[in-house]
């Protein structure tokens, strides 16, 4: 990960900061759930909904995007700004009953970890 204006050492921004600790929710939210549901996120604002989270990024400074499918099944991206970031994670039965459920915070977190961050492409 390329090295931050300052001292010298590496400064993550408010949103990379946001960003991580987010994944860090997400992978604890989904221990809690039974091989039947997976991880979604409710939003309000707008046309509130659901929308069942495929991934999430940043964009320094200031912004956290998540991105997914709504209810209807149709491409979803929210953009946050980092100081009105309001997550609410909701657990909802899987799409496909058969199919092993998706647990998106570790591979979140195994591209955090070892990746390029601050691409939107979690």
């Amino acid at each position: 990960m390329p090295a931050r204006m300052g001292d010298g050492a590496a400064r993550k921004s408010p949103a990379e900061w946001a960003y991580e600790r987010m994944i860090l929710y997400i992978q604890r939210f989904e221990q809690g759930l039974d091989s039947s549901h997976e991880v979604a996120m409710g939003y309000t604002g707008g046309a509130g909904g659901v929308m069942a989270i495929e991934g999430m990024g940043f964009f320094d400074p200031d912004l956290v995007t998540f991105y997914g499918r709504d209810e209807d099944g149709l491409k979803t991206q929210m953009i946050q700004h980092v100081t009105q970031l309001n997550v609410t994670l909701r657990a909802v039965p899987k799409e496909r009953p058969a199919d092993p459920p998706r647990r998106i915070g570790f591979a979140m977190m195994s591209q955090w970890e070892g990746g390029d961050a601050g691409d939107a492409s979690a």
